[in-house]
């Protein structure tokens, strides 16, 4: 299990989370994102990928990953681009259709990016961390995950920070809406109920399903 966090945030909002995945039997790794304030195409490839193959070596299970925000977008896009390791997404008020998004929100992404472009230069895509930029994570994002990947997007009507009609994946199967904040998703006793379900229902999918190596394919 990797917990990811969402923009301009820690890992360390997520240890109430974290905690009560430990209680009811999940091994969780941190995603080793310090702040999410970064290339989410690099953080993927330096710090995710090397979560979800500690997690793998941990388990011998395929990975279930959990994301909150933009969190949620990335667990979306590496399991995208690593189906075969991972058994379920969930996503909590992740923006899944696209980045409307309060004006202070798109203010301090925008700055963001101008820092992103100034610290990396040619290591990054010139459109980075805009919906026309053409990486990896930017590609992963727009397409549909296989059936083998149990997918759940959480959301609130009353997120106050995204558009929450654009963190549906539109599919009846797999959204859930709750009442509440767009922070306080991960520490809603309502998102935790549907979390479990969930991981319950991926866990039955993998049943009889051989256990899998360590380390990325290609």
């Amino acid at each position: 299990m990797v917990v990811i966090p969402g923009f301009l945030c820690p890992d360390a909002y997520l240890i109430p989370l974290r905690n009560w995945l430990t209680r009811i039997g999940y091994q969780t790794v941190y995603s080793g994102i310090r702040f999410n304030a970064e290339c989410p195409n690099l953080l993927i490839q330096r710090q995710v990928n090397q979560a979800i193959d500690k997690a793998l070596e941990k388990t011998g299970r395929k990975v279930h990953l959990i994301g909150h925000s933009l969190g949620g977008i990335m667990a979306h896009a590496v399991a995208g681009q690593r189906s075969g390791d991972v058994a379920s997404v969930t996503t909590l008020g992740a923006p899944l259709k696209g980045m409307v998004a309060h004006s202070t929100v798109l203010f301090a992404a925008e700055k963001l990016r101008h820092r992103i472009i100034r610290q990396h230069g040619s290591g990054v895509l010139p459109e980075c961390y805009t919906a026309r930029c053409a990486c990896d994570f930017a590609n992963s994002v727009r397409r549909c995950l296989p059936p083998a990947v149990l997918q759940t997007a959480v959301f609130t009507e009353d997120d106050g920070v995204l558009d929450w009609r654009y963190c549906k994946t539109n599919q009846r199967s797999a959204d859930f809406a709750v009442r509440g904040t767009h922070i306080g998703l991960v520490f809603n006793p309502s998102v935790y109920k549907i979390i479990g379900d969930r991981l319950a229902k991926a866990a039955s999918n993998l049943a009889g399903v051989p256990k899998v190596k360590a380390g990325r394919k290609g």
